[in-house]
């Protein structure tokens, strides 16, 4: 992991708005429809090399592939993992929005019904597709050599969170069934750092999980959930260097109440066990922003570098630059300048065929206000 002593270097989460031509063939891929797989190959490829070229020419100098090939950062394990199947599973609500039977239809008529599957583990968990994190590597370094970014970085999804969106039918307890996704997953994540690309372990079971697939267990059920969910992603991790590795964590990346978002303060002493160098998570949205003093009140260890989100992903305000700085400059005085990348609360789009509250352009324009506001926090730390 690049770091940077002269000046704040700028991220983001992930998933980024894919081409409508791309979008309509992973619909039908993820359906199990009839596609075509040249086609399909044709359009990730483009894709990848539009979407970083796009970010580079932001000024964003940690870019992913935009999670071009994927449906969606939980389910696209279905592809390349045995063991998940029969009917889709249908999730109850989320907590937060239980109680508002209105605003959720309003949600779903905005953004249109889940388009995407989400399968239950009704089968041994093991790696059966060995090539598709290759060939995503492939388009991805493609790009960087055509583009030069400063530090590039790729997503997959963490043991945890794949349990969190496909619950298990198969194994005897929860810890046997992370242990298993770990182990099948844990090529995924040695190649992508093999490759000299940073590896984020998408981790939103270990905070939205809270009020979404694990709602039903206890505070204390889940928080004893997190810590086997951290041991198994770091068995996962055995053979990748902590400098190789961020993990990302959120409360659920939608407008919605969040008023029963577990607190930081409550799962950081798990999330900090966590083997990744670096840690992205939301500091910028009306419920999250003010924990930045949960940060300051913590004992952080001194390896660990802190990504996070001075840029909201769920409205289509563009944040003033100057808010921007302010925000950097509150986790720079906590954990050291040198210790502090900019990022995002979550991503702009995290599921394919389910359109955000964000439009692309205004999701790339912030992207923009971003950099800016890097760019004034670095000359008010450094000057």
């Amino acid at each position: 992991m690049k770091l940077s002593t002269d000046r704040i270097l700028t991220t983001h989460v992930g998933s980024l708005p894919r081409p409508q031509a791309l979008v309509d063939l992973l619909v039908k891929k993820d359906a199990e429809q009839t596609y075509d797989h040249v086609e399909f190959d044709r359009q990730v490829t483009k894709a990848v090399g539009e979407i970083v070229a796009h970010q580079v020419a932001i000024g964003i100098d940690v870019v992913s592939d935009g999670e071009a090939s994927k449906i969606g950062y939980a389910t696209y394990i279905k592809d390349r993992l045995t063991g998940f199947g029969g009917e889709p599973f249908v999730p109850k609500p989320q907590r937060d929005l239980a109680d508002y039977p209105e605003f959720r239809n309003r949600m779903i008529q905005f953004t249109g019904p889940q388009v995407f599957r989400r399968l239950c583990c009704i089968g041994d968990v093991q790696l059966r597709d060995h090539d598709a994190v290759k060939v995503d590597i492939g388009n991805f370094k493609a790009a960087i050599e055509q583009s030069h970014p400063v530090d590039a970085f790729m997503p997959a999804a963490s043991p945890g969170v794949v349990s969190a969106f496909q619950p298990n039918r198969h194994y005897p307890t929860h810890t046997a069934y992370i242990r298993a996704v770990a182990d099948a997953m844990k090529e995924e994540y040695e190649a992508i750092a093999s490759a000299g690309i940073i590896v984020q372990l998408d981790s939103p079971d270990l905070a939205m999980a809270r009020h979404t697939g694990f709602q039903d267990l206890t505070e204390e059920q889940f928080l004893t959930q997190a810590e086997q969910q951290v041991e198994a992603l770091n068995h996962a991790l055995a053979n990748v260097p902590a400098s190789s590795a961020r993990l990302h964590l959120c409360w659920g990346n939608y407008e919605g109440p969040h008023h029963f978002d577990i607190p930081l303060q409550k799962v950081l002493p798990t999330i900090l066990k966590a083997k990744p160098q670096a840690i992205s998570f939301e500091a910028a949205n009306p419920r999250h922003a003010h924990e930045w003093t949960v940060w300051r009140d913590a004992k952080i260890p001194d390896d660990k570098v802190l990504i996070p989100g001075v840029i909201d992903t769920c409205t289509n305000y563009i944040e003033h630059p100057e808010l921007v700085a302010q925000r950097i400059c509150q986790f720079a005085d906590i954990v050291g300048r040198e210790r502090v990348i900019a990022g995002t609360d979550c991503g702009f789009a995290t599921f394919v065929g389910h359109a955000g509250r964000v439009d692309s352009e205004i999701a790339y324009r912030k992207l923009g206000s971003l950099v800016e506001g890097a760019k004034l926090a670095s000359q008010k730390l450094w000057h």
